[in-house]
């Protein structure tokens, strides 16, 4: 059995989401507080180890018109440095709309805007997760 965590790599906070092939359900893991990626790359590590997933499924920021900008280069440059830490397969998920994806059931949900702001970059983890497992359907 498979087992995933994704990442939604972020200038301040970081989601994490986990979920395995039988499952196919996303469920977010946390939010990490860090504005370096050696601070990310850690907090992953850690998940890496308390979850034992077989693959990373990294959030891939692709322009609408599906090119690459500038935030693509940062998060493929970590990517690299988790390579550099771990020998798991990583997979680059495109992430476009997944944070709106994310607000949006957030809406929905009737939380205060301390607990949408707590959870909502878990939850986007959780959708670009979604989307990879639906495409390996």
């Amino acid at each position: 059995m498979a087992r995933f965590l994704a990442i939604d790599l972020g200038d301040k906070r970081t989601g994490l989401a986990v979920a395995d092939s039988v499952l196919r359900l996303p469920m977010p893991l946390e939010v990490v507080q860090a504005t370096t990626h050696d601070l990310v790359r850690d907090a992953v590590l850690r998940a890496i180890e308390s979850h034992d997933p077989t693959d990373l499924v990294v959030g891939m920021p692709f322009n609408m018109d599906g090119s690459e900008g500038p935030r693509a280069k940062i998060v493929r440059a970590f990517v690299e440095l988790l390579q550099q830490r771990t020998k798991l397969p990583i997979h680059l998920q495109d992430e476009r709309c997944s944070s709106l994806d994310a607000e949006e059931f957030l809406q929905r949900s009737g939380r205060t805007h301390g607990q949408k702001k707590a959870i909502r970059d878990a939850l986007a983890a959780c959708v670009i997760l979604q989307a990879f497992l639906d495409s390996r359907a």
